[in-house]
């Protein structure tokens, strides 16, 4: 079985860490806390990485998955553009459970999947995912479950469900039990273009259409 880490006792942090990092650069699979579910990563620029992870829950690359990343420098380094109201989305609720799909760079060497030229963007903000981040860069990320099942809340259930498919085990302890939102910002570009909910997880649509603004927010 793979091992699970402690990250609340010193030793076992530092020691998961580096094994994680180490794990992430051969294309293997993490499992770690963030400030919504647990989330299981791969590095987001190797396609096997990519493939491992959709394979452990279930799906297909015709479900690509999310991208955190450590900062919003990142953000305009992946995405071809940056619409005005993405810049004060991510100002009032970065780092934390909001996800922003925009246009990808069309430079860029990775296979998400089926994504039709777009990635779906967070920064989180719990410390151990935002740490791993700042060391590995991009991580491919999704819910740290099987597909059908509620997200795992806890390194252990995300063990119970994905098992040996991952090699390390990050214990952050108990975490959210609520996924982030996910807004498309892909017709922002456009001048009629509205920003479209996808998900109302962490953050409200309320919120949402409150900084956006109504009439630029379906």
């Amino acid at each position: 079985m793979p091992p699970i880490y402690d990250c609340s006792v010193e030793a076992e942090l530092l020691t998961g860490m580096r094994l994680a990092r180490a794990a992430i650069g051969r294309g293997d699979l993490v499992v770690m806390p963030t400030d919504t579910v647990y989330g299981v990563a791969a590095d987001a620029f190797s396609p096997s990485g990519v493939e491992k992870l959709v394979t452990a829950k279930g799906r297909t690359l015709a479900s690509p998955p999310p991208v955190l990343i450590p900062g919003i420098p990142t953000l305009d380094a992946l995405a071809e553009s940056v619409p005005d109201e993405v810049r004060a989305l991510v100002a009032k609720f970065w780092p934390g459970g909001l996800t922003v799909i925009l246009h990808a760079r069309s430079t860029l060497t990775w296979n998400l999947g089926e994504t039709k030229g777009t990635v779906a963007l967070r920064m989180p903000s719990h410390p151990i995912a935002l740490e791993l981040l700042s060391e590995t860069g991009p991580l491919a990320v999704s819910s740290a479950n099987t597909t059908g099942v509620p997200a795992a809340t806890t390194a252990q259930e995300a063990d119970a469900m994905l098992g040996d498919s991952v090699a390390i085990y990050l214990d952050g302890g108990p975490g959210g039990t609520v996924a982030s939102t996910i807004v498309d910002a892909t017709s922002l570009t456009t001048p009629q273009g509205r920003l479209r909910i996808v998900r109302e997880g962490a953050i409200s649509a309320e919120d949402i259409r409150e900084v956006v603004g109504v009439d630029r927010c379906e």
